[in-house]
């Protein structure tokens, strides 16, 4: 579970962190002072780290940080995760919701009615349902997600699960 978690975090990140090196500062290369006889130290360009305005010794550069795992382990590490919440009772199965238009207080008297609208809840459908997706986007608390596309860190960072009917069979399919 845990580096299942990692590599969504680590994918999340943009890595367009950047600070510029003694060569790429602009200035002038000449050597300031003569080598010997100032009493100073020894000093050959503004653009040292050592000089206000110079380059940064070791600063941040644009990368990637994603990083590959087996498909085999990240399928072990969603059904792990799904164990944990159903052994915490975090999980509950609501019969399948058929909206005609987006109404947001459906949404909230369902998550009132199943004693969830104090937790973060990941709302899982077994398909694409625009209304109830359109509902759910103004509840922040609340997470629609399809259920193919469940990753491990959705369900470990929410308090309650909800399966909508049929959800249940595209996960077991998924994870089986």
């Amino acid at each position: 579970i845990y580096l299942d978690v990692k590599q969504y975090l680590a994918d999340q990140r943009q890595g367009t962190h950047k600070a510029k090196q003694r060569n790429e500062v602009a200035g002038s290369t000449r050597k300031l002072k003569r080598q010997k006889g100032t009493g100073g130290a020894r000093a050959g360009s503004i653009k040292s780290p050592l000089f206000p305005g110079g380059g940064r010794i070791f600063g941040p550069v644009p990368r990637d940080y994603s990083f590959k795992l087996n498909k085999k382990l990240k399928q072990l590490a969603r059904r792990s995760a799904l164990t944990y919440k159903a052994q915490a009772n975090a999980i509950c199965v609501l019969e399948a919701v058929k909206l005609d238009a987006p109404k947001t207080k459906t949404v909230v008297a369902i998550a009132d009615a199943l004693k969830v609208s104090d937790k973060k809840v990941l709302l899982v459908l077994p398909e694409g349902n625009a209304n109830l997706q359109l509902s759910c986007r103004n509840i922040p608390y609340v997470q629609p997600v399809l259920a193919q596309n469940v990753c491990t860190y959705d369900v470990m960072n929410a308090s309650a699960i909800v399966l909508v009917e049929g959800a249940e069979n595209v996960l077991n399919t998924m994870l089986a």
